[in-house]
């Protein structure tokens, strides 16, 4: 990694911390990465730094690289990226679902990168207490030692002091019914302060209209919070692989209907793919 790869990261790092209210506070929202190590590299005293550290916090606040990956305003991704902006302008609450692949994760990982506007990404294994505690770091604060009621209290507190908040929960149907409960308790503690966007493929959709026709505890309550409707993203079409492609580098219409051919729908497909065609070795002569 050469110093102006490094120089680059600090670039990023200076505009991924003003975010935060002090340098610490960002600190704190980085795994595995001290508070005088971020302090080393803003003040470019980078000698006993390591590489790995680099790359760490780089990963984790998307510093720039050479071989970034361009991000394209599909269809999908303007009415997502549309939701979020009037989810945080106004303190809306939406739910927002759509395919495996169609480019959700990327449009709210790009999003976050707005003032106050923090995203968490969801997974199976989390309880009341990791849904808390990822929270909390996403905003730069400190959680140890807090019980599940005071970080509850600590996040809603945190939330209410920002200026016009942004709550995203990515892939929010892989949460478990106790900690899918929360965000009731988060709409009702932040109602018309706080934005909250939860994004999934159809399968919440499902979930909770099957939750609804048995009776289960909470499910009717969701629906309502979201204003019992689940807002479609459009699917990947070929005018977005195009679009992609060319944004990518890729612009010969033998190769942009390769990727096509190759992606079934899926931007996952669509990036690897453009990057195998990319670094395919030409044929000698």
């Amino acid at each position: 990694m050469t110093n102006f790869d490094k120089q680059q990261i600090v670039d990023a790092l200076k505009e991924y911390i003003a975010k935060f209210d002090s340098q610490n506070k960002a600190a704190n929202s980085l795994k595995n990465v001290s508070a005088a190590t971020i302090s080393q590299m803003v003040n470019s005293k980078w000698d006993l730094i390591k590489e790995e550290m680099w790359r760490n916090v780089s990963a984790q606040i998307g510093g720039s690289n050479t071989n970034e990956w361009v991000i394209v305003e599909t269809s999908s991704h303007k009415r997502l990226n549309g939701l979020l902006t009037d989810a945080q302008e106004h303190s809306n609450v939406f739910a927002a679902i759509g395919d495996a692949g169609s480019g959700k994760s990327n449009t709210m990982k790009h999003y976050a990168n707005n003032p106050n506007a923090y995203r968490l990404q969801c997974s199976e294994f989390w309880n009341r207490k990791i849904f808390l505690a990822e929270l909390l770091s996403a905003m730069g604060s400190d959680h140890s030692g807090l019980t599940v009621a005071e970080m509850m209290y600590e996040a809603v507190s945190r939330l209410k002091k920002k200026e016009k908040p942004l709550l995203m929960l990515d892939e929010a149907d892989k949460l478990s019914d106790q900690v899918l409960y929360f965000f009731i308790t988060l709409y009702n503690e932040l109602e018309d302060h706080c934005g909250i966007v939860l994004c999934a493929t159809d399968h919440l959709k499902k979930r909770i209209k099957k939750g609804i026709a048995l009776n289960k505890k909470g499910y009717n309550e969701i629906y309502s919070r979201v204003g019992r409707k689940f807002i479609e993203l459009s699917s990947v079409d070929f005018t977005a692989v195009t679009q992609i492609c060319v944004a990518n580098d890729i612009i010969e219409k033998s190769q942009i209907k390769k990727v096509w051919e190759d992606c079934d729908n899926d931007l996952r497909r669509v990036k690897r793919k453009i990057h195998a065609l990319k670094n395919q070795k030409p044929h000698a002569d």
